[in-house]
């Protein structure tokens, strides 16, 4: 049995259901010319099947001791299980193939066996084929999974390789490739045994720059730290940190990698502060959409490889530095300089400790955020706002046994209070994104592809390396100044057809409207015109019962007492009863 390192061991005690502690991808081939889908790929599970002796721990399942967590060798390895081949529905899109990947992806892997899967895809348009594999993020970091790849392919497209990556085989012919024949031990010389002292010496030194090292992070929380943003410390909350589900959602974007480092140049930076504010200014339109931006920025937890050069078996060795995103700041430049003070003073914290000081400085600072997370108090108290990842791949053209490696889009982790991950990778002349967020949390990340291509048209703006057209789009994506809380009151222009009648604007602010005296004037042509269409015809009221004013009704006394009242008919008849008998009596 072989112990787990506290840095592994972690990921293994902070899984649950809702909350997979494995990582993956996606690795985009096309076939070769000629070559048929069904029996290539046939061939391809032959060969990953067919392996017997596997490296530390891909042959290997986890069992608890009594002090702690241990590797222990699996003497029955079922491939059929850990190797499967699987086929997209017609019309084998993008979308079927990311879909898949969402469901894969979701499924936590079974400690009885060794942590890790693999699946052959097929069906997708275009004569291409993918390879999705999952492996717990306590066998494997990220540069660990691009020394993976590089293992399980070649550089020439007429090369043929007759083992898996999984396999021992593959690790010993990497390494001698990569790092020259290993070098068998030799006694100690005298120079090197006087350094003992030395060594003793070093441990007081590490010592001494760890503390160093706690004081400035401890600083950092009670405004003295600079520009160094440490976990928990002024993080807003959002959607982006709250208890999230076991389902997942899996997309993906190539961009191009000339695009990104021509803004890094002209605005002097680097191509990880420019990818940095490309994430920044898309969580920021993200959130304007959803009325959420807050007014303090997102912190993002940016992991920093740890690994010597020629270090291919440790499986965990990284740390974090802690980003500003500055998505409180509407200018995209001032937010780049937010962004490159923040990493510069994280870079500047871990660069005064070498790699063994800083995996140690790293567990103490990762305790309160394990310690959060296991008594379920992540989302809400957040250590940070999301992970931002950015991995070197390979910079050569890759095929694995004549196939083309097209891409390389990974597949990280969320758990609570983290409920998005953008992890990126860096292959031939393309950046690779791939983002993984919790589906009931986060359900329309697949907008998140069109803000990045927004944030890094923005930049291009700015840096002045963006088309003429291009540029003049850009600023209709920044969204308004104010933080998305008091944009809501901002209330927008109304066009000259939907504004309201004088008189009812008037009425609706409660002043008074002085009367005008009727115009003489007849009514022009175009105001008749403008009355009768019937668009613009104002709508017929109820005639309103009003009471008589004062001189309405003396007019009205005037004119009754002038007009003759009319007879009733009784009244008639006996007037000309009375001129009957006057005229009897005259005779």
């Amino acid at each position: 049995m072989r112990r787990i390192d506290l840095t592994s061991a972690g990921f293994l005690l902070l899984e649950k259901r809702e909350t997979p502690m494995h990582v993956g991808g996606i690795n985009l081939f096309t076939l070769p010319d000629g070559a048929a889908e069904h029996e290539f790929l046939g061939d391809l599970r032959e060969l990953l099947r067919s392996t017997t002796a596997f490296r530390k721990p891909f042959g290997e399942y986890v069992v608890t001791g009594k002090t702690g967590l241990y590797w222990e060798k699996d003497e029955h390895i079922d491939l059929d299980y850990h190797v499967r081949h699987s086929a997209l529905p017609a019309p084998g899109r993008y979308r079927e193939l990311f879909a898949l990947a969402s469901r894969l992806h979701t499924t936590l892997l079974d400690r009885t066996r060794p942590l890790w899967e693999l699946h052959l895809i097929e069906g997708l348009q275009n004569r291409q084929f993918a390879v999705y594999n999952k492996i717990h993020h306590a066998a494997i970091d990220g540069v660990g999974a691009m020394h993976l790849t590089r293992s399980m392919c070649s550089e020439d497209p007429e090369e043929r390789i007759d083992y898996g990556p999984f396999s021992l085989e593959a690790y010993e012919i990497y390494k001698e490739m990569r790092f020259g024949a290993r070098k068998k031990p030799v006694p100690p010389r005298q120079s090197e045994l006087r350094n003992v002292v030395d060594a003793i010496k070093h441990q007081y030194d590490s010592s001494m720059h760890l503390v160093t090292a706690m004081r400035r992070f401890g600083a950092a929380f009670i405004g003295r730290g600079g520009n160094l943003a440490v976990p928990w410390h002024n993080v807003p909350k959002t959607t982006l940190n709250t208890r999230v589900s076991g389902a997942r959602r899996f997309v993906a974007q190539s961009f191009d990698f000339q695009r990104v480092r021509a803004v890094s140049r002209a605005l002097d930076a680097t191509v990880n502060d420019v990818v940095l504010a490309m994430c920044s200014g898309a969580l920021r339109r993200y959130l304007l959409t959803r009325d959420e931006l807050p007014r303090h920025s997102l912190k993002a937890m940016a992991p920093v490889s740890l690994r010597d050069e020629t270090d291919l078996d440790s499986t965990n060795a990284v740390g974090f530095i802690t980003a500003d995103l500055a998505t409180n700041v509407y200018d995209p430049e001032k937010r780049l300089r937010t962004i490159q003070d923040s990493m510069r003073a994280g870079k500047d914290l871990l660069r005064s400790l070498s790699s063994r000081e800083a995996a140690l400085f790293m567990q103490l600072t990762q305790v309160p955020a394990l310690l959060t997370s296991v008594l379920g108090l992540a989302s809400r108290y957040p250590a940070f706002s999301t992970v931002v990842s950015n991995v070197p791949g390979p910079r050569e053209r890759l095929y694995w046994n004549g196939a083309r490696l097209d891409g390389i889009y990974p597949a990280s982790i969320v758990f609570d209070g983290f409920a998005m991950n953008i992890t990126m990778v860096s292959y031939v002349d393309k950046l690779d994104f791939g983002i993984v967020a919790c589906r009931r949390s986060l359900p329309q990340v697949q907008r998140m592809i069109d803000h990045l291509e927004e944030a890094l048209a923005e930049l291009e703006a700015v840096a002045g390396t963006a088309p003429a057209a291009t540029r003049s789009r850009t600023t209709q994506g920044r969204g308004p100044r104010r933080p998305a809380r008091q944009a809501s009151v901002i209330k927008p222009k109304l066009a000259a057809s939907d504004k309201a009648p004088a008189k009812s604007r008037s009425a609706a602010s409660g002043k008074a409207v002085p009367k005008k005296a009727p115009s003489k004037k007849a009514p022009s042509k175009k105001a008749s015109s403008k009355r009768a269409s019937p668009k613009n015809a104002p709508a017929k009221k109820a005639p309103s019962k009003k009471a008589p004013s004062k001189k309405a009704a003396a007019k009205k006394a005037i004119a009754k007492k002038a007009s003759p009242k009319k007879a009733t008919p009784g009244k008639a008849r006996r007037e000309r009863a009375a001129s009957k008998r006057s005229a009897g009596a005259g005779r």
